[in-house]
């Protein structure tokens, strides 16, 4: 446009002539032509500019990809940048930035507003609070794709976070959550802030009134930091933790869901690293030449002191049935027969489970979230067996005997009598211990002729009281120590010698 008006001076106000023009321009003397014959000052119109790049080739594909995420829930969405991994791997020899203007080229026109929603940037003092939010993942452990919830629990002042995942959201791993995280952090911010979670609040009242859970207040009152709840449907106001949401899932957990893990402490084990990799590796937010790391150690100064682990259990209540086992999730557990149809109390905890009657624990097993199984412990059993040892060949419980134990029972089940002297040996463990009972059990295997006699005969020697040793004397004490003197010895050895020879004819 700056040209046009500068041809339209020279000729319609300067009269300057067209070949003068076009020395002065550069331009051609039918461009200056047709520019003047124009009635009005009219911007001119150019084709549209074809450019060639890279990524034309797979323009296609990336924008099904877009499409396909689109239907996705959140979660599940891909990132462009793990779009343009998987172009690369397809050919792609282009830049990273050309595909992410793509994208957002694309998602731009598709959804066609670009009104968006204004927020108030919020700052934290050191040690002030922290944040903690859930998250859903789905990874594969023990074989299974399974859906676990991670805790995720980030300090706002330092961006320092921590994640744990869990096979559910409930009392027990919520306080877990708590414990590790603060261990990791060295200290207890003063304020923790909340979405209205089920394990927290009860009911939700008008404006910031709520009825907190009690557990959860006890957890609170233990580590001496203030609850703070948000409003309805309202994350923003806990960004901070939404944000790592959704940056851990694209930083962390897709790497995670393409491994088999054996356990979930081992993801656990993993997913510690992987924090503490990237407190080193990112960096902060409001200062940008500080790591992560280096806030949170000037953070831990404002830190009130980590207690003692919270006892966060989970108490129900479950009767003991006839063959010694009570429910718990649509699993079985054993209890000592000894409290058959009795009340008990069952207190969960993360990983294991135990079992309490007359305020003492009477039995304790690993945790299991899966549906179906049943979990012995054959030394619950030993005082039924002895009354009745004929079930002992085909008890269920006994089939996690030790193998030396196993051994042993399959030698003596194959006598008359046998079960019931199995049976004599199993009652043993409780009074000498099972190590005790093993040892006897391997001896007596070593024989070739085992019997309960024998082992009953091997554990008596290794539990007999050993034989004092014997006192040594002890005589009166001199008050003048005798000195070793070689020439006395010489001299009553040449008086011996000279009365031989006198005594010899």
């Amino acid at each position: 446009m700056g040209t046009l008006a500068k041809i339209r001076r020279l000729f319609y106000r300067d009269g300057v002539a067209i070949k003068e023009i076009q020395r002065r321009t550069g331009l051609s003397r039918n461009t200056i032509k047709r520019w003047l014959r124009e009635p009005e000052m009219v911007e001119p119109q150019y084709p549209p500019r074809k450019m060639v790049t890279k990524l034309d080739a797979y323009k296609e594909t990336l924008e099904t990809w877009l499409k396909a995420d689109a239907h996705r829930g959140k979660r599940d969405r891909r990132t462009v940048k793990q779009m343009f991994e998987e172009l690369v791997t397809q050919g792609y020899q282009g830049s990273y930035v050309r595909v992410a203007a793509h994208a957002r080229r694309w998602r731009r026109e598709q959804s066609g507003s670009t009104n968006k929603s204004a927020f108030v940037p919020l700052k934290f003092a050191l040690g002030e609070a922290f944040q903690f939010d859930w998250s859903h993942e789905q990874i594969w452990v023990g074989g299974l794709r399974r859906h676990l919830e991670v805790a995720h629990t980030k300090l706002c002042a330092s961006r320092a976070f921590w994640l744990t995942a869990y096979p559910s959201q409930s009392h027990e791993m919520l306080f877990d959550a708590h414990a590790r995280a603060f261990a990791a952090f060295g200290g207890v911010p003063a304020r923790g802030i909340y979405d209205n979670m089920k394990t927290a609040v009860d009911r939700v009242g008008r404006g910031k009134s709520r009825l907190i859970n009690a557990r959860f207040e006890a957890m609170t009152g233990h580590y001496l930091f203030d609850p703070e709840f948000c409003n309805t449907a309202s994350g923003w106001e806990k960004g901070i933790v939404e944000k790592n949401v959704r940056d851990r899932r694209t930083s962390i957990f897709h790497r995670a869901a393409k491994t088999r893990w054996k356990s979930l402490e081992e993801l656990n084990e993993w997913l510690a690293g992987e924090c503490r990799k990237a407190w080193e590796e990112l960096n902060h937010p409001d200062w940008p030449t500080m790591k992560v790391v280096d806030v949170l150690q000037d953070e831990q100064l404002r830190l009130m002191p980590v207690p003692r682990p919270f006892d966060g259990y989970v108490e129900v209540l479950s009767r003991v049935s006839s063959t010694g086992l009570v429910h718990l999730q649509r699993n079985k557990y054993s209890v000592p027969t000894e409290h058959a149809h009795q009340m008990v109390s069952l207190r969960l905890y993360p990983k294991h489970v135990n079992v309490v009657a007359n305020n003492s624990v009477v039995a304790e097993h690993d945790r299991c979230f899966d549906r179906g199984m049943t979990f012995y412990d054959w030394r619950h059993y030993v005082s039924l067996i002895e009354r009745k040892p004929g079930a002992l060949r085909n008890g269920a419980p006994f089939e996690t005997l030790p193998d030396p134990l196993k051994k042993l029972q399959s030698a003596l089940l194959r006598h008359p009598g046998g079960d019931r002297v199995m049976a004599q040996v199993l009652a043993a463990v409780s009074v000498h211990g099972l190590e005790a009972v093993l040892v006897s059990a391997e001896l007596a295997l070593e024989s070739g002729k085992p019997s309960g006699e024998h082992v009953l005969n091997i554990l008596a020697r290794l539990k007999s009281p050993e034989a004092p040793a014997p006192l040594a004397s002890i005589g009166p004490r001199l008050s003048v120590e005798s000195l070793a003197n070689i020439d006395r010895y010489d001299q009553l050895r040449s008086t011996s010698l000279d009365t031989v020879q006198e005594v010899k004819p």
